[in-house]
């Protein structure tokens, strides 16, 4: 039972190592293939929008505050607020819905 944190240790690496090595050794040259361009260009803003979104609404007290900020931060990210205040509108919204639902 002991012995088997070490084989996952060493999966994990063998993962991890073979993403990052891996293209290395296979794209050797500049890529061409517009429709991989595209797609290699928006993996890292999809991971990040995978990874953010569901904590966005579980960070919060209740997940209507949650949705209600993120909405509200989309909002005025849409009509062109800096990434500063999209993010102090969201805390004001959270702060005053969670300050309504909980009645502090």
């Amino acid at each position: 039972m002991t012995h088997e944190i070490y084989i996952y240790i060493f999966v994990m690496s063998a993962v991890t190592l073979a993403i990052k090595i891996l293209p290395l050794i296979l794209i050797r040259g500049e890529i061409k293939n517009v429709t991989l361009k595209s797609f290699l260009h928006y993996v890292p803003y999809a991971t990040l929008a995978v990874m953010t979104f569901p904590a966005i609404i579980y960070a919060t007290q209740s997940k209507f505050s949650g949705l209600l900020a993120l909405l509200f931060g989309i909002a005025a990210a849409w009509f062109g607020a800096s990434m500063f205040r999209v993010a102090i509108i969201c805390c004001v919204v959270v702060f005053l819905s969670e300050l309504v639902l909980i009645g502090g």
